[in-house]
């Protein structure tokens, strides 16, 4: 005996009063919004969470009732969709807007003015761009012979209240295990996000061509989200082993570290959505009458530059700043040790091992030294290490000391203890050197 099928098809007509009894929400809510004044004192954040509210839920409904795949409400359905799309770029970035003069930052007034002035072309953009969809769905919603309220809610209920009035802070700060070992480990994963990011070699450009070869074979949706996922990461590190203890409370560019997760965070965020947007519902990708529709309600060349020109920008650029605080709160928790390690066998310091180990210091931008009866010599520089391989050699030293950076030392030893890879390969800890040496 066939299973019977849990789903039952209804008629359109039958669907029609269904989503009348749920869309009235939407548009009231929409309503509110379109009527808001641009600028400043248009769309709050709270704004943008009920539009998200709605957008989310009329879209549930519809999915749930095969909308998409119903020739009649399929363009319907996409332009909700965008909208929920648009709508929650546009929070993320109100949000960096409204959060950024707590985020400790150190920009200059000049980049202060242009992330600002920046932030709103792109807002003004997407404000724009939601309500020409929003538009749309109310003409196909009305050639569907769907009612749509024309009431709107209070705006009022957009408003943010300001919290001006706190608790006392009386909650002592937690001590964490091996928090020092934490945050060096966060450090390097922050440093290791723009290495990626970097890797990626975007430009910024406003040639649509250029933005199209960018968007999406070097920028798209699994990319995005792979760099949020890793920043999400450090934060989420950050607020487990630093947020709110004693070492937070001594280290004042601890509490500022805070603010440069959080600005690429976000950011990468809201281009998420914004890739999502063009990937899923730009005619160029997918093809379909709504698509053709949207395409001539959102400027894609707008959308593109927005992506590669502010979030994607805006990203690398407080990575690197947060890069920046990073070496000078390194130095502060970096501990500095010293490991006697034996001279590489048969040949000692020469060529080979001296690039190894001049390497590894720069992949740290620290310091270490090899120290011989008291002289310190950089083992940054190859041709000291040469030189100090003579040294050695003459006086017939078997072991050398090493002092510096214990990542650096730690490094220095496993490749000691695979006699610099004189006649062995580059062992897995040490992968970055592979290639270093043809």
């Amino acid at each position: 005996m066939e299973p019977k099928s849990l789903n039952q098809i209804i008629s359109e007509e039958e669907f029609l009063i269904l989503l009348q009894d749920s869309c009235g929400a939407f548009f009231k809510t929409f309503n509110a919004f379109r009527d808001l004044p641009q600028g400043d004192g248009g769309a709050t954040r709270k704004c943008y969470s009920s539009l998200i509210q709605e957008a989310e839920l009329l879209e549930s409904f519809l999915d749930e009732h095969g909308a998409r795949e119903n020739k009649t409400w399929a363009g319907f359905t996409e332009y909700v969709a965008c909208i929920r799309n648009l709508v929650k770029a546009a929070f993320f970035c109100k949000h960096l807007v409204d959060r950024y003069p707590f985020y400790k930052l150190r920009d200059t007034e000049e980049v202060q003015g242009r992330f600002f002035n920046d932030s709103n072309v792109v807002l003004d953009f997407l404000n724009n761009s939601i309500l020409k969809l929003f538009l749309e769905c109310i003409e196909e919603g009305k050639k569907n012979q769907l009612a749509i309220p024309e009431a709107a809610i209070d705006p009022d209920n957009f408003a943010l209240l300001e919290a001006n009035k706190r608790l006392p802070k009386n909650v002592e700060g937690e001590e964490v295990n091996e928090q020092e070992d934490r945050i060096i480990d966060m450090l390097e994963k922050m440093q290791a996000v723009g290495s990626l990011m970097e890797a990626m070699q975007v430009e910024r450009t406003q040639v649509p061509e250029a933005l199209k070869a960018i968007v999406p074979d070097k920028i798209d949706e699994k990319n995005a989200r792979m760099l949020m996922n890793l920043v999400h990461s450090i934060q989420s590190e950050f607020d487990t082993y630093i947020k709110s203890t004693p070492i937070e409370q001594k280290h004042e560019g601890l509490k500022g570290l805070r603010g440069y997760i959080s600005m690429p965070l976000h950011l990468l965020e809201m281009m998420i959505w914004l890739i999502h947007f063009y990937e899923r519902h730009e005619d160029e990708i997918r093809k379909g009458e709504a698509k053709k529709v949207i395409s001539g309600l959102v400027d894609k060349n707008d959308l593109l530059s927005h992506v590669v020109n502010y979030c994607f920008y805006y990203s690398l650029y407080y990575v690197h700043e947060g890069d920046k605080l990073s070496k000078e709160l390194l130095k502060v928790f970096v501990k500095t040790v010293r490991y006697e390690l034996p001279v590489p066998d048969p040949l000692g310091f020469h060529a080979r091992p001296s690039t190894y180990v001049s390497k590894i210091v720069r992949r740290y931008e620290g310091d270490a030294c090899i120290i011989i009866d008291n002289e310190k010599i950089d083992a940054r520089s190859v041709m000291g290490l040469l030189q100090a391989g003579g040294e050695l050699a003459d006086k017939g030293y078997k072991t050398v000391v090493f002092e510096g950076d214990k990542r650096i030392l730690d490094d220095l030893k496993i490749l000691a203890s695979h006699n610099y890879c004189e006649e062995k390969e580059v062992p897995a800890e040490l992968d970055y050197l592979r290639g270093s040496i043809e």
